[in-house]
């Protein structure tokens, strides 16, 4: 009698050169699972041997199963296999998809225990776990080798990720096809670290992950890992991972957030706690491009009083602050006719239309004021991460960072201070900002250990060290400025002589 829980199962095989543990794996699965009407899914990833013709030999034998054979035409990887039959499970309206392997490390007849959890709604997707036993995963004849490098991997990885898994490394894998059908699984590595980019896509989702455990096998099958790379490969990924996190790099792979963090960068050198420091208590501040208004809030407690203008908000006053919607690139700029001690342009240039115009109009707008000091802080281009990206080829945008989607113009240190110069300019203060390591890998002693080697090498080399560019300048008198004084001394002067 089929059961329609687990009709909308698929038992997921991948399976290369498993011409002879194939038809052993499928005569494992638990007469409950078929007698439930669960689907059974085999891809041959293109093997050497028999694999496919012993798949479709059992289908023709055991017309009883729901039971599908596809083979590859092409090898596309562990990964690529998995993509494939993660595809179809959703094609064909699978609720849950458990994935084990052809040669028979894992026990297919726990499927039905996992995957309770996904079916009753405590769980996104659930990881069999050799490691929650530790010692039984020896007895089992785990390599003493894969043993280890199994521990320190994880731990590696639960600190970096902020996670607590026994195991990062299993192939005994339940997932909720909503959970898959949520992430851009597809991105990920044709590879064996593909389960490790899963994993960090489902985390980055909030989707939950249990663990349970499950007995550990190690007969006569052929591994086709290499260790040392697929170590290698879970660590970049890893810190690929939390580096796109931070917006110190992009991984498309990890682009699972739909709106990026605007929080502020507090606590460590940052362009916010560097213009939070510049400005002095009780100043009258105008903050173009202020966002949601986060660093205004800040300036108001220390006393000051802030104007805040930005495309993106509602006309709204806050105590000590007045926030305004206005277009940054509009002629002539929308700018309260008033004076200010200090302007901040924090992550904003990169962002207008024409820098030049900008400057040239925001200078304008000063004629006759009390010339403020200008606080700039910008994406540097030509960060050392950026040039060993474009020396192998890269230089792709994404939603944060330095290579932003809506940066329409990038500077260098001396880009920076040449456009500002010719713009009418003086450059009173260049400092560097180290990247925002403390977001990428958590507030930690590793984090503080990278901020001081950034700001060592900041210091031996700003333009190639500094992941943005902070500038303190000040407008010069402009034409009218200058004849306006002069028209006044002359004036004066002939005053004088009469007297």
């Amino acid at each position: 009698m089929s059961c329609p829980r687990l009709e909308r199962l698929l038992v997921f095989i991948v399976a290369y050169n498993a011409e002879k543990t194939l038809a052993s794996v499928l005569d494992r699965i638990p007469a409950s699972l078929l007698q439930g009407g669960c689907g059974v899914l085999v891809i041959d990833d293109a093997s050497r041997d028999g694999t496919f013709r012993v798949g479709l030999e059992y289908k023709r034998t055991h017309p009883e199963m729901r039971l599908e054979v596809l083979r590859n035409c092409v090898n596309v990887g562990y990964g690529g296999n998995q993509k494939v039959g993660y595809t179809f499970a959703l094609r064909n309206g699978y609720d849950v998809v458990a994935l084990i392997h052809g040669d028979g490390q894992y026990p297919p007849e726990l499927v039905e225990e996992l995957s309770a959890p996904i079916f009753e709604g405590t769980a996104d997707a659930v990881l069999g776990s050799r490691m929650l036993k530790r010692k039984d995963a020896l007895r089992g004849g785990m390599p003493l080798y894969k043993f280890v490098g199994n521990i320190i991997l994880t731990k590696l990885q639960n600190w970096l990720l902020k996670t607590s898994f026994s195991e990062f490394h299993t192939g005994f894998r339940i997932y909720s096809t909503k959970a898959l059908a949520s992430i851009p699984f597809e991105r990920n590595s044709n590879d064996f670290h593909f389960d490790t980019e899963i994993i960090i896509q489902l985390l980055l989702k909030g989707l939950r992950i249990a663990e349970l455990p499950i007995p550990t096998h190690y007969g006569d099958e052929v591994c086709h890992v290499n260790g040392m790379k697929y170590a290698l490969d879970v660590v970049l990924t890893t810190l690929s991972s939390k580096l796109h996190q931070a917006s110190i790099a992009y991984d498309r792979k990890y682009e699972i957030v739909s709106e990026p963090d605007y929080s502020l960068k507090l606590g460590y050198p940052s362009s916010h706690t560097m213009a939070l420091e510049a400005v002095p208590s009780d100043s009258t501040v105008l903050d173009i491009g202020c966002g949601q208004g986060l660093i205004a809030r800040e300036l108001a407690k220390k006393g000051c009083r802030v104007t805040g203008l930005d495309s993106t908000i509602n006309d709204r006053d806050e105590e000590g602050i007045t926030l305004r919607r206005a277009d940054l690139n509009a002629t002539p700029l929308p700018l309260p006719a008033t004076s200010y001690d200090c302007i901040l342009l924090l992550d904003v240039v990169e962002h207008l239309a024409s820098p030049e115009k900008f400057f040239d109009d925001l200078r304008s707008s000063l004629h006759g004021m009390e010339k403020p000091r200008i606080i700039i802080t910008v994406p540097n281009v030509a960060f050392f991460i950026i040039r060993l990206r474009m020396l192998l080829g890269s230089f792709n945008y994404g939603k944060v960072g330095i290579l932003d989607f809506t940066h329409t113009r990038l500077f260098t240190l001396a880009s920076l201070k040449t456009m500002l110069q010719q713009r009418g300019y003086s450059v009173e203060a260049v400092r560097g900002i180290p990247a925002p390591y403390p977001k990428a890998v958590g507030d930690n002693s590793l984090s503080r250990l990278l901020l001081r080697i950034n700001n060592a090498l900041i210091r031996l080399r700003l333009p190639l060290f500094s992941y943005q560019l902070y500038v303190e300048a000040r407008p010069l008198p402009t034409i009218d400025d200058l004849l306006d004084a002069a028209h006044t001394e002359m004036t004066c002067s002939s005053e004088q002589d009469r007297g």
